[in-house]
């Protein structure tokens, strides 16, 4: 008994430590809630939404490899960027990884399409057009 209650002392010191520690980082001034180290990687999660409802609620027929395969690239950019600007930008790093891997997803699916469109002898069409 005193052991788990020692424990459940312990855990809640961690626990408001970790609180503090959270409330600091978001109200920091250089890169809290105020600044675009917050409010760029919020808005990029916009992709990985957009991405994750593709996968959910369309075919792989819309699906445009090369800009698929652009975003996948553009994703691994800035996760580079995200891992050495410094302070490091996790919110940046983890938005973009999720990217990295929707998109990919959606790579595969496009590609195993076009696959068996081929393999049935059906013409195979990208909506992509750089023309509008």
């Amino acid at each position: 008994r005193r052991q788990a209650a020692a424990g459940r002392a312990a855990a809640g010191r961690a626990m408001s430590l970790g609180l503090g520690a959270l409330r600091a980082a978001f109200f920091h001034p250089e890169y809290g809630w105020k600044t675009t180290h917050f409010w760029g990687p919020v808005a990029n999660w916009g992709l990985v939404g957009a991405a994750a409802y593709d996968m959910t609620m369309k075919g792989p027929e819309v699906i445009s490899l090369p800009m698929t395969g652009t975003l996948t690239v553009y994703s691994g950019l800035f996760m580079l960027f995200a891992w050495r600007v410094q302070p490091r930008n996790y919110l940046l790093l983890s938005c973009h990884t999720f990217n990295v891997g929707a998109q990919l997803y959606q790579l595969k699916r496009g590609y195993e399409y076009q696959q068996q469109r081929k393999a049935e002898g059906k013409e195979v069409t990208s909506h992509f057009s750089p023309v509008a």
